[in-house]
């Protein structure tokens, strides 16, 4: 019987050498700047022209300068993947999470209440809208109503934020389904990172 135990993904993962270029450059980019690649870099490039795509997108909604926090956005990530139960993305983004409230002065264990049960988790009352909007969204879209929004807006979002709280729940629930439906599983860096820490993809 074969040994998969070191198996990332269900598919064939391309090599460094099998890779265009550009791949091979965010790889080493990733890798200057996290220390690894991660695994989903190298298991979404056997299509190339699709990886870019997709992260020319995440890369936009997760890692620049938004209508939302980088923090509240992650927040979004990490409820979002564990309703779906998707491992890649909660354990990666458990580990970006718990990196920006660090960054933020704030408490890295929220991450882990957010990932069991986003309402008892200490919260705003803005965020908590916010979260349970991405749970609605994601448990039953087709329930969604001009309702839905009144709750955002009484806590202050803007129809820009609404709309990319929307996209990043979106993104979230396609990428789950990627990851889940292909076995992407994360690579070991995002289960000890920032853990132990008073106080990413």
């Amino acid at each position: 019987m074969a040994d998969h135990s070191d198996r990332i993904s269900f598919l064939q993962v391309p090599t460094e050498a099998e890779v265009t270029p550009d791949i091979a450059r965010l790889w080493s980019k990733a890798q200057a700047n996290l220390g690894f690649v991660p695994n989903v870099f190298r298991a979404q490039a056997l299509n190339t022209a699709q990886f870019s795509a997709w992260w020319s997108y995440f890369n936009l909604l997760l890692n620049k300068e938004g209508f939302l926090p980088l923090v509240e956005r992650e927040m979004v990530a990490v409820v979002v993947s564990t309703i779906n139960r998707c491992t890649y993305c909660a354990v990666s983004h458990g580990a970006a999470l718990r990196g920006l409230l660090v960054q933020d002065g704030q408490n890295p264990d929220l991450e882990g209440l957010l990932a069991v049960n986003h309402r008892q988790a200490p919260l705003p009352p803005r965020l908590h809208r916010m979260l349970e909007f991405a749970e609605k969204l994601t448990r039953s879209p087709e329930t969604m109503t001009e309702d839905d929004l009144v709750p955002l807006r009484e806590h202050g979002l803007s129809d820009p934020q609404i709309l990319e709280l929307t996209q990043v729940i979106g993104m979230f629930n396609m990428t789950n389904r990627v990851s889940s439906a292909l076995g992407f599983l994360p690579n070991a860096e995002y289960h000890a990172a920032t853990r132990g820490a008073a106080g990413q993809e």
